[in-house]
């Protein structure tokens, strides 16, 4: 999570949206067995106003969701610049999930997240797609 500022001669800036944007990086390991470790989810992020994150341990601004699943999962995401500031950020979040585990009668599933992120002014983010991830018994 960090602050990243470029200036290469005299061109200008790139203005960055103040509607967050992420891209999808990694999704690590491939392959594990159910409930054996958390899975590290990668995203970029950029935004024209960095109102990413929040103080209240309450509000949560990531949504991943499980393929499998009807709903997301909600992480909180501490604020990446100062609330009361207006700056452009651009970074990396790493995100831990929680082991996974097989929902059917299979020894074997595979899925994916769908990931989105939320500023504190209510704009969502684009939606990533992970890489598939396959769990065993």
């Amino acid at each position: 999570m960090g602050l990243a500022i470029s200036i290469v001669g005299c061109k200008k800036e790139e203005k960055y949206s103040e509607i967050p944007e992420i891209e999808f990086i990694s999704l690590t390991p491939t392959s594990t067995t159910e409930f054996s470790q958390n899975i590290v989810l990668k995203l970029t992020y950029k935004d024209g106003d960095g109102d990413i994150g929040n103080e209240d341990p309450d509000i949560y601004a990531l949504y991943v969701k499980d393929a499998r699943l009807p709903q997301a999962d909600e992480y909180h995401i501490k604020p990446l610049t100062p609330p009361d500031q207006t700056l452009q950020i651009e970074g990396e979040l790493t995100i831990r999930l929680s082991g996974i585990f097989i929902l059917g009668s299979d020894s074997t599933e595979s899925t994916k997240f769908t990931v989105k992120l939320k500023d504190r002014a209510g704009n969502w983010s684009n939606e990533v797609v992970t890489s598939s991830i396959r769990v065993s018994k």
